[in-house]
């Protein structure tokens, strides 16, 4: 019967298993008053969010407040992001606060984040897709406001790091409604410019300040660019639309500079060490050559040239001797072979047959083989070793062997 009866511990595990399950609770965005604030000693942050009929407990870790720009306080109403659980020991829900802004804020925000999720879903912040800058451009456009910090600032960084370059300043609107259309047209004249690389910049705001940035337009006109761009806009904690999709962001328009040049002093500095490495291996290359001159001429044949001459002519008596011996043997083997086929002519010349007393018999300049070939009366000539013998047939024979 007992067990029916869940513990106080098993169902509090149970509910939390399900908060963390459910996809509508893992990011939630929430608007309220912040209450009972309190700064804990470990950096956290705990309060609670209400409205008019409810209340939620909250804790944001210290990672993420530290990015906050502003000092939550009861009374102040915010908007947070952030994912609902159960705290187990206490068995109540809460929520955990990845992010918070003030509120009046809340619609910029929205929009912020579903345009860079959308453009993010589109692939225009991907790696693949970023331009690499140049390591020494040699034609640089600037795009930011005529006057301020910060056209000071890039012109100042690029003009002390790197005064070979040349800058060419395309004066901008950054800030208010019509801003992002005067940046977008101020980047497609710069495209035109053949230039090496772009800054795009802007001194620090709020996000209200910076929102010209975050406008669709102006970042697919930024993707589309051709020419490498490197965004330097507002603060370091400030991201907007324009430095995800840019080829490059820096922290800070300064930044941006610095990381677009190279420091002409340390370009100086290498050069002077390329060029005593290059005067070093232009030593030891002349050195080694001295040696091999100096080695070549103390050398025995040179001091000595007419050993050349003994040599060669050392050789080629060996070489004439060598082609004589040869000449030799070779009229000898053919001579022996010449004697071979001559004994073996000599085998078989008729002429030495009848010397061993044989005889042939002709017929009208016939051999005569066969008697039956011959008549009585006939005229035969009969050919000895030595001499012709001419006879006439008075008899014949036949004789069957």
């Amino acid at each position: 019967m007992q067990e029916k009866y869940l513990t106080v511990d098993a169902l509090t595990k149970y509910l939390k298993y399900k908060f963390d399950t459910d996809d509508n609770l893992k990011e939630v965005y929430l608007k309220g008053e912040i209450s009972n604030f309190k700064a804990h000693t470990s950096g956290h942050f705990y309060f609670s969010l209400k409205d008019s009929n409810s209340k939620i407990n909250a804790i944001m870790f210290r990672g993420q407040n530290q990015q906050l720009k502003f000092q939550p306080q009861d009374g102040m109403n915010v908007l947070v992001r952030g994912r609902v659980s159960i705290y187990e020991q206490m068995g109540s829900y809460q929520i955990y606060i990845d992010e918070m802004l003030e509120d009046g804020l809340g619609n910029l925000y929205l929009s912020y984040e579903q345009l860079k999720k959308k453009l993010e879903t589109e692939g225009l912040f991907l790696e693949k897709h970023k331009k690499p800058l140049p390591k020494f451009p040699s034609k640089i456009g600037v795009i930011t406001a005529q006057t301020g910090a910060a056209v000071r600032d890039i012109l100042t960084t690029l003009q002390r790091r790197y005064p070979i370059g040349e800058v060419y300043l395309f004066p901008s609107l950054v800030q208010g409604k019509e801003a992002y259309h005067d940046l977008i047209k101020k980047i497609e004249q710069a495209d035109q410019f053949n230039l090496d690389v772009i800054i795009l910049g802007r001194g620090g705001g709020s996000i209200e300040d910076l929102w010209s940035f975050n406008e669709e337009a102006l970042a697919r006109t930024i993707f589309a660019c051709k020419t490498p761009i490197i965004a330097g806009i507002g603060h370091e904690t400030d991201f907007t639309i324009a430095d995800f999709v840019a080829d490059m962001r820096a922290p800070t328009p300064t930044a941006a500079a610095e990381l677009v040049v190279p420091n002409i002093i340390d370009i100086t500095q290498n050069i002077e060490t390329y060029k005593g490495r290059i005067k070093e291996a232009i030593i030891q290359k002349i050195n080694y050559q001295k040696l091999r001159i100096d080695s070549i001429k103390n050398s025995y044949v040179l001091k000595n040239p007419m050993l050349i001459y003994d040599q060669k002519k050392q050789h080629l008596d060996y070489l004439l001797e060598k082609l004589t011996n040869y000449t030799k043997e070779k009229i000898k083997s053919s001579q022996n072979e010449l004697g071979n086929l001559i004994m073996k002519l000599e085998l078989l010349n008729p002429l030495q047959i009848l010397a061993r007393g044989y005889s042939v018999t002709y017929l009208n300049n016939k051999v005569l083989k066969d008697v039956l070939n011959v008549s009585e009366n006939d005229i035969i000539e009969t050919r000895l070793h030595k001499g012709l013998i001419k006879a006439k047939v008075i008899a014949k024979e036949e004789k069957n062997e």
